[in-house]
């Protein structure tokens, strides 16, 4: 019974041993400054100070790399379960997988020579 439990026991003692490591080593560590400075004292959020946002403009180029960005990553996502059962597929699966990876370069091929990649 032991050997089917196994896998899981580990996985359990590595993920509370990883976060709890990191919390110890954190307080272990941490050096704190000998006096208070008036920045300190100052409320903060994640880093960002408070008080009205300043108005910024993204650029297009920006908005078009996010949307590229998930395209693709989400495109990816698709081959791990062909690759998994690349196999049983057979030859097939092979075609099937040069033919959308051939997409993608095409794709991203065509996104380069459009300029859609260039920062400005």
């Amino acid at each position: 019974m032991l050997d089917s439990w196994l896998p899981f026991l580990i996985y359990g003692v590595l993920a509370l041993a990883i976060p709890g490591s990191m919390m110890w080593m954190s307080f272990k560590f941490s050096q704190r400054p000998a006096r208070r400075t008036r920045a300190r004292t100052m409320p903060f959020e994640s880093g960002v100070a408070t008080g009205p946002l300043p108005r910024q403009r993204f650029s297009v180029s920006f908005y078009l790399t996010a949307m590229l960005f998930i395209v693709f990553d989400i495109e990816i996502v698709f081959l791990y379960p062909l690759a998994v059962n690349l196999h049983l597929l057979g030859w097939f699966g092979f075609i099937e997988l040069l033919f959308f990876i051939a997409i993608l370069a095409l794709g991203y091929v065509y996104i380069w020579r459009k300029g859609a990649l260039e920062w400005q």
